[in-house]
């Protein structure tokens, strides 16, 4: 197992060394096409440890690489943790992955940099791999500044435009301020148990007292609304979408958002020793599922609403983290990197087909020009909406469901909100498949056309995983199911009491009258209209004036803060200071000038004077 385990890791690390050492003397299609591979050799491995680790009669595998870091009492090695939570994190992040790598062969040909596209590609996946099977935290942050550093490349990938530039700045600033809080809880937790090494941390937990373990949950809360984009710093992701789509399709499927859900399931048997710390980690979640939600129902632009639906659905999967469910969260994580990928690369391919127009008021009727993207997208909208049967139903209903027995209050914010999802995917869906073709201008006069077999196969492939990803978990299935799955992982933390089978049914009728509500209300309104003033508020669209508050409160401030330091701290403050010292050197040097004139009498005199005055203490001294 040691060495799949292994080449699961340096696949993606191989390709980006061998690209960046060998891609000037290769070809677009041959550059793609190694990239592409190594991920999907990183699958496979990943479905061969799966099945080892199925036969393991234990299901917590440590794999020592090579010894690290030894100062004082701090022992760090560099080793890999396979149990089911990291292998379950393996094969959705290497496949998906490797979708969305397909996917970019046809998406970025022609473009300028693309084999650099490739290498952030490959670097990203690498790094994700390796904060998910870290045995340590240490490791694990060096793959989650890993992420953090390739959404800075890759979302500013065009940085010749500002948007873009600003955008990755936004990115990398927000993340820095998540980091802030990891790294809070890593010195918390070696302080009081001596050791980062996950296993280690978790047998000793008994160490820790129930304010430093609140002070925990809540330092590691505060790194996963920076990676996750959670309240308050989820204002980065919606801005992120000025990389290209497949870069999207990444950041929110596979990698980066679901980075700071993974650390708090990783870091269970922790967050069970806080009650009033997964307690605000229960409120952020279902307060930003909820806000997310309100804020994509007005935005124009077709990925940024996407990126605030992604926002939403994070916020389901940190609910239910607050409630105690931890396998729900990584089943809707799952189902959400099927459905999210497959809507990412479904607008992608709408953005190839409009020459890059991503406003959904200049598209309509694009359902008979698009063959493939109009039935995987209508699956993709269907599955987030909560449709049965698809994965979405199945995974958001189980987060739910636990939410219901965990909180009344938050239960009704959830399926608010899968209400407003509904409607807002619907939205979405109607204003670009359906109705008047209004992109006329757009395409110049051409029809659009689908895209290639690179962008379309992973369309397919991804539409499929949405139908039936919900086979992973299904309520009735208690044996090989992804629940029984993860159990070694989570299935020593007190479960939340379960509702019977007709109070399931009742929520899961629920669920989708919620759905059904959203989506004859989005049909209604948009099914004739492009632009309604009355269901678009300007409130909404500028985010809740989010970024307006913060360039108030914080921007603005330290801005002037700079120019005064720039006016008045500088040149009067500190130029002064380095003023005066050079003028007190200069007349003091002026004055020791004159002692120094250079004639033999003055010296003569001066050594007479000397002597005299010598002599005449020596007398007194005897006297």
């Amino acid at each position: 197992m040691a060495h799949f385990v292994t080449w699961i890791l340096l696949m993606p690390l191989a390709s980006f060394l061998f690209v960046m050492l060998m891609g000037s003397w290769m070809n677009e299609r041959q550059v793609g096409a190694i990239a592409t591979g190594a991920v999907g050799v990183s699958f496979a491995f990943s479905v061969v440890t799966f099945i080892l680790l199925l036969h393991q009669s234990s299901r917590e595998v440590t794999v020592h690489l090579f010894s690290w870091i030894t100062v004082g009492t701090l022992h760090v090695p560099a080793a890999l943790l396979v149990d089911p939570l990291s292998i379950t994190m393996c094969l959705f992040v290497t496949g998906i992955s490797a979708l969305i790598h397909l996917y970019s062969m046809g998406y970025m040909h022609a473009e300028r940099d693309y084999r650099k596209f490739f290498l952030y590609l490959n670097l990203f996946v690498f790094s994700m791999l390796t904060l998910v099977l870290a045995n340590n935290l240490v490791l694990t942050f060096v793959g989650w500044e890993g992420v953090g550093v390739c959404s800075y490349w890759l979302v500013g990938f065009y940085f010749d435009r500002d948007s873009a530039a600003s955008a990755g700045k936004k990115a990398f600033i927000y993340n820095r301020v998540g980091d802030v809080g990891l790294l809070v809880a890593m010195f918390l937790l070696f302080s009081h148990t001596g050791t980062l090494t996950y296993l280690s941390v978790f047998a000793k937990s008994g160490a820790l007292t129930p304010t430093i373990a609140t002070l925990t949950v809540l330092a590691l809360l505060l790194a996963a609304t920076g990676k996750s984009a959670q309240i308050p710093l989820f204002n980065w992701l919606p801005d992120a979408m000025e990389g290209p789509t497949p870069v999207s399709a990444l950041i929110h499927a596979a990698t980066m958002v679901t980075a700071g859900v993974y650390l708090l399931c990783r870091m269970a048997p922790v967050l069970a020793l806080s009650v009033p710390g997964r307690t605000t980690i229960a409120i952020v979640g279902g307060v930003t599922a909820f806000v997310a939600a309100t804020i994509a129902t007005s935005q124009k632009d077709i990925k940024k609403v996407l990126a605030f639906s992604t926002i939403s659905q994070i916020g389901y999967m940190v609910l239910a983290v607050g409630a105690g469910a931890y396998s729900a969260a990584i089943f809707l994580m799952i189902s959400h990197a099927f459905f999210k990928a497959l809507l990412f690369l479904g607008s992608g391919s709408v953005i190839h087909a409009l020459n890059g127009e991503q406003d959904m008021r200049k598209m309509g009727g694009l359902a008979k020009f698009l063959p493939l993207t109009f039935p995987t997208f209508l699956i993709g909208w269907l599955t987030i909406s909560g449709i049965p049967p698809f994965a979405g139903f199945w995974s958001k209903g189980e987060v739910l469901t636990n939410v219901y027995q965990y909180s009344k209050i938050l239960w009704i914010l959830g399926v608010l909100t899968a209400m407003l999802t509904a409607y807002y995917m619907s939205r979405l869906f109607v204003l670009t498949f359906r109705g008047t073709e209004r992109f006329r201008e757009v395409t110049e006069g051409h029809d659009p056309h689908e895209s290639p077999w690179v962008m379309t196969t992973p369309l397919i492939v991804l539409a499929a995983l949405s139908v039936l990803g919900g086979l992973l978990d299904l309520p009735w299935v208690h044996h090989n199911s992804l629940a029984g799955f993860l159990d070694p992982t989570f299935g020593f933390i007190p479960a939340i009491g379960r509702s019977s089978g007709l109070a399931q049914t009742g929520l899961a009728a629920v669920d989708v009258v919620a759905a059904i509500i959203g989506l004859l209300a989005a049909f209604s309104i948009w099914r004739t209209s492009v632009s309604s003033s009355r269901y678009e508020s300007p409130f909404l669209e500028h985010v809740w004036h989010w970024d307006d508050f913060y360039d108030a409160t914080i921007g603005r401030p330290l801005t002037h803060a700079a120019q005064f330091g720039d006016d008045v701290i500088e040149p009067k403050v500190i130029d002064g200071a380095v003023g005066a010292v050079a003028v007190s050197v200069r007349r003091s040097g002026e004055g020791l000038r004159k002692v120094q004139s250079g004639f033999v009498r003055h010296y003569a005199l001066a050594t007479v004077l000397g002597l005299c005055v010598i002599v005449v203490y020596l007398v007194a001294r005897v006297a």
